[in-house]
């Protein structure tokens, strides 16, 4: 029932909320989402199964699929499009899937959350395998389309996990690896837009970018694999050459350029005295990662 879950609980400190002025009302808000970092440490060890989880699928031609309703699903989409220019990876790789599909994204689609079928028939659409790994998230733990999407993931060999803001979850039944973050109740009850939903953005931030690092998408702590899409990106490019390679503006652009615009084929080309073509030989050899060219 909708009444013992914890992201539906009044939260005592505003029950007078539209009694108090602006400045109490940002003062609590920040004091109640301080808190969320800190109820998200215990669940870090099953986090980082699913982030070891995300790793093999990648190493296996497999995909990282989110699904969720509402905000749930809005994050998974959004976590799922940034991957494309922030490492380099092709847009079928990290899939966001929302229940209603795209157009629940920038509107409510009526029912579609309580479809159990719809979480199967979604993924049949994008033929799920086994060699992917699917991420179900729901704030209250229970949507019936998260649970019709985990139970077909299973039946076909797939990696599941479930992500929820409610301890003993409906939803991490049916899934192999479960997270249960409790943030609290929230400033506005049961707007699980608010604590609930900065919890699953932080998580989701710590799969992806862990599982990237993890296939070599990061060399230090740069995006070698960037994407230079549009001109902030190009002179971003640079830059990341300029602090992997300690060079000089210039001979970023010149090798920048020399590598067809390709970060990484850039910075090994200048950290291995060698041409591009090497470059890209030694790139192949280890697996992606600049470390292991050196």
């Amino acid at each position: 029932m909708l009444e013992n879950l914890s992201t539906e609980k009044r939260n005592e400190k505003t029950l007078n909320l539209d009694e108090l002025d602006v400045n109490e009302v940002l003062a609590i808000m920040n004091e109640e989402d301080s808190k969320v970092a800190e109820s998200i440490k215990p669940a870090l060890p099953e986090i980082a199964k699913i982030v070891r989880g995300t790793i093999n699928s990648f190493n296996n031609g497999g995909r990282l699929i989110y699904m969720g309703a509402g905000t749930s699903g809005r994050l998974g989409v959004l976590d799922a499009v940034e991957c494309v220019p922030t490492f380099g990876v092709p847009k079928e790789q990290v899939v966001g899937l929302i229940a209603g599909g795209d157009k629940a994204f920038v509107e409510a689609v009526e029912g579609a959350e309580d479809s159990v079928q719809l979480g199967e028939d979604d993924l049949k659409a994008i033929t799920l395998t086994k060699n992917d790994i699917v991420v179900g998230i729901a704030a209250s733990g229970r949507t019936p389309y998260v649970i019709g999407g985990l139970d077909y993931a299973r039946s076909v060999g797939a990696v599941t996990a479930a992500i929820s803001c409610n301890q003993d979850a409906a939803i991490s039944k049916h899934a192999d690896i479960q997270v249960e973050v409790v943030p609290g109740a929230e400033v506005l009850t049961g707007s699980t837009r608010l604590k609930a939903g900065t919890a699953q953005k932080l998580i989701l931030n710590m799969i992806s970018t862990a599982a990237m690092v993890g296939v070599g998408k990061v060399y230090g702590n740069l995006m070698v694999d960037v994407k230079p899409t549009n001109e902030k990106l190009e002179e971003r490019a640079k830059r990341i050459i300029m602090e992997a390679t300690e060079c000089t503006y210039e001979e970023a652009s010149k090798v920048y350029l020399e590598a067809d615009k390709h970060v990484k084929t850039a910075i090994v080309m200048l950290l291995t005295h060698t041409t591009k073509e090497d470059a890209e030989q030694k790139l192949v050899a280890s697996n992606g990662f600049v470390r292991k060219t050196i």
